[in-house]
C-alpha cells in the first residue's frame, strides 16, 4: 500500500501503560505441567535456529541443520506422545546459504539469510539490494533485512518506506523480515511508527533486533509491535508476522512471549508462518525443560548442544 503519513504520525506509545501491561504477565499467565510442555513444544516449531558468528563453518551449519531436523531427542518426544517436529527455519549469513539448503533438502525447513549489510545496514545501497538477490539465487526462501536506523531517528519516513519497498521487490517470492533494531530507535513511539511504515512497504514480518545491539527483544517493544500488527490487520486485512530476536534464551521467557502473542493477536499467530523466535541457545533450554518434564531430573546443558 502507499505510505499513509496521517496513520504513521498518529501512532503513539504510552510507555508507563505499556510497562504496566507487561510487568505482571509472567506471574498472571504462568502455565504448569502438561500445558507448559505443550507450549514449549509449540515454541520449538517457531524457532529460527540461528548461527551468525564470524567463525561459522560449513560443518557448524550442517550440525545446526541436523538439530533443526530433529530438535528434540526421539525418546523425549516418544514419552510425550509426539511425532517428529522441526524448527521453523535455519538462519545464516549469505555465505552459508547453499550449505544450509543442501543440508535441509527434502525437509521443508526454510533457510533464512540475513542481508542488506547486516547488522549495521550501512554498506552501499546498491550492494545491499544486490545481496538480497544473491541470497535468493543461492536458495534462501526468507530474507532478514536491516533498515537504516537513521531514517527513523530523523523522522524521514518516506526514505524508510522507499528503502523497504526496494528490499521487498528484490526479494521476489521470498518472504522478507524487516529488522528494526529497536534498541537503537530511541523510543517506543519510533518503534510503532517504523513498524507501520515497514508493513505498508510490504514486509511479511517485522523483527525486533539483529541480536547484536546492546538491547534486543523486550516485552514492552513486543507489545508495541504486536499492537501495530493488530492495527494493520484490522485496517487492511493483511496478516504480518512477528519475530522477537536476541536475548531470549530460557524456556519460561519463550512461554511468556507466546502468551503475550495469544493475548494480543490471537491463536492464528501461534504458527510458524506468522511468528518466529530468533534464537540460538533457546532450543537447548527448551529441550532440557522437556527432559525434566518427562524424567523429573534436570540434565546438564551440554547434553543439549546445538552446534
Amino acid at each position: 500500500m502507499e505510505l499513509d503519513m496521517d496513520w504513521v504520525m498518529g501512532a503513539q506509545a504510552n510507555t508507563s501503560a505499556i510497562e504496566r501491561r507487561v510487568k505482571s504477565l509472567p506471574g498472571r499467565r504462568s502455565v504448569k505441567k502438561d500445558y507448559q510442555a505443550a507450549w514449549m513444544l509449540k515454541a520449538i516449531t517457531m524457532i529460527d535456529l540461528t548461527t551468525l558468528s564470524g567463525d561459522d563453518t560449513p560443518g557448524r551449519v550442517r550440525r545446526l541443520c541436523a538439530k533443526a531436523r530433529q530438535p528434540v531427542r526421539a525418546d523425549i518426544l516418544e514419552a510425550l506422545g509426539m511425532e517428529g517436529i522441526t524448527t521453523g527455519a535455519v538462519c545464516v549469513y549469505h555465505e552459508m546459504v547453499e550449505t544450509a539448503v543442501a543440508a535441509l533438502e527434502g525437509t521443508g525447513i526454510p533457510v533464512a539469510a540475513v542481508s542488506t549489510g547486516f547488522p549495521a545496514g550501512l554498506s552501499p545501497y546498491h550492494l545491499r539490494v544486490a545481496e538480497i538477490g544473491e541470497s535468493v539465487k543461492a536458495g534462501a526462501s526468507e530474507i532478514d533485512i536491516v533498515i537504516s536506523r537513521r531514517h527513523v531517528l530523523t523522522g524521514n519516513w518516506q526514505a524508510l518506506y522507499n528503502e523497504m519497498r526496494d528490499f521487498r521487490a528484490a526479494c521476489g517470492d521470498a518472504h522478507v523480515k524487516a529488522i528494526l533494531a529497536t534498541g537503537e530507535l530511541g523510543s517506543l513511539r519510533n518503534v510503532a511508527r517504523a513498524s507501520l511504515v515497514c508493513m505498508m512497504a510490504g514486509a511479511d514480518f517485522i523483527k525486533t533486533s539483529t541480536g547484536k545491539e546492546a538491547v534486543n527483544a523486550t516485552l514492552p517493544v513486543s507489545l508495541v509491535m504486536m499492537r501495530a500488527i493488530r492495527d494493520y490487520h484490522a485496517r487492511t486485512g493483511f496478516r504480518v508476522g512477528y519475530k522477537p530476536a536476541g536475548g531470549i534464551s530460557k524456556a519460561k521467557d519463550a512461554v511468556t512471549y507466546l502468551t503475550l502473542l495469544k493475548d494480543e493477536l490471537g491463536d492464528r499467530w501461534l504458527s510458524p508462518d506468522l511468528f518466529r523466535f530468533g534464537a540460538s541457545s533457546l532450543l537447548g533450554d527448551l529441550e532440557r525443560q522437556l527432559e525434566h518434564h518427562v524424567t523429573g531430573n534436570y540434565s546438564a546443558s551440554y547434553r543439549h548442544a546445538i552446534g
